[in-house]
C-alpha cells in the first residue's frame, strides 16, 4: 500500500555517520566528548553534582513486576530479576555505567549473555543457578571516546555504532538489536541525546579563565613581576645579531621561570640587573564573587542549586526541602529513562532468546524503580491517622510493612500469631460498620459449610429440613450450637 510508505525525513544533520546537531564546534564529537570529560573530572562544582546523583541512585530499589497474574508471569519477572543479580560485574556497578549517559548525553552498552550452566569454570556459562536458561552474563559500555560512526538505513533507522577502541583501535560494529542505548533526550531521533551539562558549559568556561587568571594575579602579586634589565650600550631588540637575539630568548624564558620556592636564585653576568616590581594597587574586580555566580548558574542548570544553601548563610529549611524534592524529581525522571530502556530494549529481547519457556506470559516484565529520597515519616503518619480515622483506610499486613520500610523498622516478628491477629481484627471492628446478627439476635461465630450429596439432600427434603436446618445439626453434634440454638422452636411441619 501506499500509504504505508514513509515519504519524509526527520531532518537530522549526519554526514557520514557523524552527527552535526551541536552548533558549537567545542561541544562537537570526540571535542565535546573531551570538554565534557574535562568537567566531570575536574570541576569541583560539576563533580558534587554528580557524586551526588551516583550516591542517590546508587541506594535506590530496583525490582521487576510480572506483565500479569499467571504462574508464568510471575516466573519471568523472577527470571529477570534473577539475571540482574547474574552477571559478572555487580547491578549497581553496571549502573555506574550506565550514568554515563548524563554527562555526555547518551551511552551505549552490548548485551551479552550466556547459557546458566550453575558453576562452571567456563565465564559463558557460570552462573547462581543451572536451569540451562539464557540470561544475561554482562552489559559492558561501549566508551563515549571510542565512537567512529553512527549506522544508518535509508529510512533515518539507527542500526548499530561502530567504534574505534584502544588498544589495538580495530573498527567494530554492535548492532541495535544487540546493544542498550541511554540517552537523556531524543529529539530528531538522535543517538547521542544531550549532556545535562549543556547549558552549564559557557559558565564553566568563564569560570576557568577567570580562575586561572586570578591564581597567576596571585602569584604575581605575592611575589611580584620579574623585570631583567641589559647593560647600557647593549641593544637586545637587535634582531639581525643571533648572539643578540639568543641572548634575548633566554632572558625572556628566565623572566618566565622564576618562582618563589625552594629552588628561587637568579646568576646574571655583569651589567645586568633583576627586579620584582609589587602591584601599585589592589583588584578593581571582586574574583571570588564571580566565580561564585558562575558556580550558581552551573548548579542552577541541573536543579542542584540546593547544595549552596547554607554556605553564604541564607535558605530557609522549607527553601531546602522544595528544592531537595525538586532535585529528586529530576532523577527520578533519569531513573525512568533507564527503566524504559531495559523494559523496551533488554527485557524482550531476554525473554523470546529462551524460546518457548515463556511462552504464553500475558505481558512482558516490567523494570520499576524505588524512590530516590526517604518520606517524610511525619507526614506519612498523619496522613494514614486521618484516613483510618474516617474509615477509608484499613489497618492490614501490607501497610504494616510499608510503615515498617519507611520509618527503617525492623521487621515483623511472627511468634505471636495469634495475639496479632486477635489485635488487629480488633482495630478492623473499630473502623467497620456492626457485622449483621444471626436470627437469635447474636452473631455467628463460625459458619460452617456443608457440602450434602445427592441422597442427603432428598432425604432431608422428605423430613422437611432444609440446608440450614442440616448445618444446625452438624453444630449439635459438634458442640459449636449455642445455648439459644438448643432451645425448642416448635414443631417441624410436614
Amino acid at each position: 500500500m501506499a500509504g504505508n510508505k514513509e515519504i519524509g525525513r526527520i531532518g537530522q544533520r549526519r554526514y557520514g555517520g557523524t552527527i552535526y546537531e551541536e552548533f558549537l564546534l567545542e561541544l562537537r564529537g570526540h571535542r565535546g566528548i573531551a570538554a565534557y570529560t574535562e568537567m566531570s573530572e575536574n570541576d569541583d562544582i560539576v563533580g558534587a553534582i554528580l557524586f551526588a546523583i551516583e550516591m542517590l541512585v546508587r541506594q535506590c530499589n530496583w525490582n521487576v513486576e510480572p506483565g500479569g497474574d499467571t504462574a508464568k508471569d510471575k516466573e519471568a519477572a523472577e527470571f529477570v530479576e534473577s539475571c540482574m543479580n547474574d552477571m559478572q560485574d555487580t547491578w549497581i556497578d553496571t549502573i555506574s555505567e550506565i550514568l554515563s549517559f548524563l554527562t555526555y548525553g547518551w551511552s551505549y552498552h552490548e548485551i551479552v549473555y550466556k547459557r546458566r550452566m550453575g558453576n562452571t569454570k567456563d565465564p559463558r556459562t557460570k552462573s547462581k543457578y543451572n536451569d540451562g536458561l539464557i540470561g544475561w552474563r554482562k552489559l559492558p559500555i561501549r566508551a563515549q571516546e571510542t565512537l567512529y560512526q553512527w549506522e544508518y538505513d535509508n529510512e533515518d533507522n539507527l542500526l548499530g555504532m561502530t567504534q574505534m577502541p584502544p588498544p589495538d583501535f580495530g573498527t567494530f560494529t554492535i548492532p541495535i538489536e544487540k546493544a542498550l542505548l541511554f540517552r537523556t533526550k531524543s529529539r530528531k531521533n538522535n543517538p547521542e541525546g544531550r549532556s545535562i551539562l549543556r547549558n552549564a558549559y559557557r559558565s564553566w568556561y568563564f569560570k576557568r579563565r577567570i580562575q586561572e587568571i586570578e591564581g597567576i594575579g596571585i602569584e604575581r602579586d605575592l611575589a611580584g613581576l620579574p623585570v631583567i634589565y641589559g647593560p647600557e650600550n647593549f641593544d637586545i631588540w637587535d634582531n639581525q645579531n643571533p648572539q643578540t637575539v639568543e641572548a634575548r630568548s633566554g632572558l625572556e624564558a628566565m623572566v618566565r621561570s622564576i618562582r618563589r620556592d625552594e629552588m628561587e636564585g637568579v646568576v646574571l653576568p655583569a651589567g645586568y640587573k633583576l627586579e620584582l616590581l609589587s602591584s601599585g594597587g589592589t583588584r578593581q574586580f571582586d574574583t571570588n564573587a564571580i566565580i561564585n555566580r558562575y558556580d550558581t548558574r552551573i548548579a542552577m542548570t541541573v536543579l542542584a542549586d540546593f547544595i549552596f544553601l547554607g554556605h553564604d548563610q541564607t535558605g530557609s529549611w522549607a527553601l531546602s526541602s522544595d528544592k531537595t524534592e525538586l532535585f529528586a524529581v529530576a532523577i527520578g525522571a533519569f531513573l525512568d529513562i533507564i527503566c524504559e530502556t531495559f523494559n523496551s530494549q533488554g527485557i524482550p529481547s531476554l525473554i523470546d532468546i529462551n524460546g518457548q519457556h515463556f511462552a504464553g506470559i500475558t505481558e512482558y516484565p516490567k523494570m520499576t524503580h524505588g524512590d530516590i529520597e526517604d518520606a517524610d515519616i511525619t507526614k506519612v503518619a498523619s496522613f494514614i491517622k486521618d484516613m483510618t480515622g474516617i474509615g477509608v483506610l484499613i489497618p492490614d499486613d501490607s501497610l504494616e510493612d510499608y510503615i515498617r520500610q519507611v520509618g527503617h523498622l525492623p521487621g515483623r516478628v511472627y511468634s505471636n500469631t495469634r495475639e496479632l491477629d486477635h489485635t488487629r481484627q480488633k482495630q478492623q471492628e473499630q473502623n467497620q460498620p456492626p457485622e449483621p446478627e444471626t436470627a437469635t439476635g447474636e452473631e455467628a461465630d463460625k459458619e460452617v459449610e456443608e457440602i450434602p450429596d445427592k441422597k442427603a439432600e432428598e432425604a432431608k427434603k422428605r423430613l422437611g429440613r432444609s440446608a440450614a436446618n442440616g448445618n444446625k445439626n452438624y453444630a449439635s453434634q459438634t458442640g459449636t450450637e449455642s445455648k439459644d440454638q438448643k432451645q425448642p422452636r416448635g414443631p417441624t411441619k410436614a
